[in-house]
């Protein structure tokens, strides 16, 4: 690998035995994947994804202390992923205790930590840092060391920047030295896609859904999908975005990708069009019974298939806020249409604590908890990591949550269906 004048002076050690560490380590992870040289950081923040105080990372813990006693940090301030642990979401007795005492029992100390190391601020705690409440959205164009898969594939393909799927930890390495190696998604032949996706459902498909088919089939590729605009539209609206949002965590869950281009809808599809498409670029076409068959294909993994759910997440990614405002119609109408006042099971509607904040100021905030369903910062893959927690019969419309855990995937519509009319049909 290349390094410059200025590179070559910190790996030996011109500012001190620490930041030379950090250097090579980005060296290592650049060779590794062949990469000539580092390049500059450019985003104005960036975001960790290791938010979560586990009590067996404490090599993490260590390594951190090591930052700090040098007096390195962070390049930049930095957003990070969602607390672990929040009281107002529902758990027994022995979960809270599993969750205190046996799991995240150094989560204050780490955020400490955090905190001493550049974090943006109390608020920075949500894998959706790119909301315009939370502000941490970067600009088209720059280069960024992000770690977690929904917010890098959302930044790649939605805003324009770029960023490879790094690793945890190394989203902070690349921070602090303010390089990162340049190969994969960083570099324009990277970013060109090997997969033509044609999209011919007869409706709308769940975002989800659709994202969890591209993500299984092409893996880490990038995929150009064809045929969303009749459903999106060309404009990237509020509408758009939360699709995309969602549709990206489910690509980058359920396979591995970073980028994929929505022809005619996000930056560099509109720029470039059909000339992002590789030689030789495969093709999958999704249509109903596609989408049916990876539907059926989803693992059942609780003890009791027929069991009645017991808890429903709902944002994961982390809502944004006219999402909020749309379940909150959505419900209130399905608890209308059944006669019912409440939600029939808990249900949990999470999302960054800055877009929480400005949603209590609507009337939508009041209204929505009249129907019983609770707010939250929480990961619910973290909440779902505790062994009794995942013995639930949970359900979610995320296929991120269904993929790392024992929550079962429902469609939006089933979702509804299962809070407002306890899943009858009539």
């Amino acid at each position: 690998m290349y390094l410059n004048e200025e590179q070559q002076a910190i790996l030996n050690g011109s500012k001190g035995e620490t930041m030379a560490k950090v250097l090579k380590t980005l060296v290592m992870y650049g060779d590794a994947f062949g990469a000539e040289k580092l390049v500059p950081v450019t985003g104005k923040y960036n975001h960790l994804v290791t938010s979560f105080g586990l009590g067996v990372m404490s090599p993490v813990y260590d390594l951190m202390d090591q930052l700090l006693e040098a007096g390195v940090t962070s390049g930049q301030k930095f957003s990070v992923d969602p607390r672990p642990l929040d009281q107002n979401v529902p758990a027994n007795l022995l979960q809270k205790l599993v969750f205190h005492m046996f799991m995240y029992n150094k989560q204050d100390f780490y955020e400490d930590q955090l905190k001493k190391l550049g974090l943006l601020n109390e608020d920075a705690f949500t894998c959706t840092c790119y909301m315009d409440e939370v502000g941490n959205k970067p600009q088209k164009g720059d280069v960024l060391s992000w770690a977690e898969s929904s917010a890098v594939v959302y930044a790649n393909s939605v805003l324009g920047a770029r960023c490879n799927r790094n690793s945890g930890l190394m989203d902070l390495m690349g921070s602090i030295a303010g390089y990162v190696p340049y190969f994969g998604l960083l570099t324009d032949e990277g970013r060109r896609a090997t997969w033509i996706v044609k999209i011919e459902t007869t409706q709308k498909p769940e975002a989800q859904l659709l994202g969890s088919a591209i993500g299984m089939k092409v893996m880490e590729a990038v995929p150009y999908v064809e045929g969303l605009d009749k459903w999106l539209g060309n404009d990237l609206n509020d509408a758009a975005c939360a699709y995309l949002k969602d549709f990206g965590a489910a690509t980058a869950s359920n396979g591995a990708v970073g980028l994929y281009h929505i022809d005619g809808l996000t930056p560099e599809a509109k720029e470039q069009g059909r000339a992002l498409i590789a030689e030789g670029a495969q093709v999958y076409v999704i249509d109903d019974a596609e989408l049916q068959r990876v539907k059926d294909g989803y693992p059942m993994i609780w003890k009791n298939p027929d069991a009645k759910p017991k808890l429903c997440f709902m944002g994961c990614p982390h809502m944004s806020m006219q999402q909020l405002k749309d379940w909150t119609d959505r419900i209130e109408a399905g608890l209308k249409a059944s006669g019912k006042r409440k939600v029939l099971i808990p249900t949990v509607f999470t999302a960054s604590p800055a877009v929480l904040k400005e949603f209590e100021k609507t009337e939508y905030a009041a209204r929505l908890k009249k129907t019983g369903v609770i707010t939250s910062y929480i990961c619910p893959l973290m909440y779902m990591n505790n062994p009794l927690c995942a013995k639930m019969p949970v359900i979610t419309s995320s296929n991120k949550l269904r993929t790392y855990t024992t929550a079962r995937y429902y469609t939006d519509d089933e979702i509804l269906n299962e809070l407002t009319k306890g899943g009858t049909k009539a």
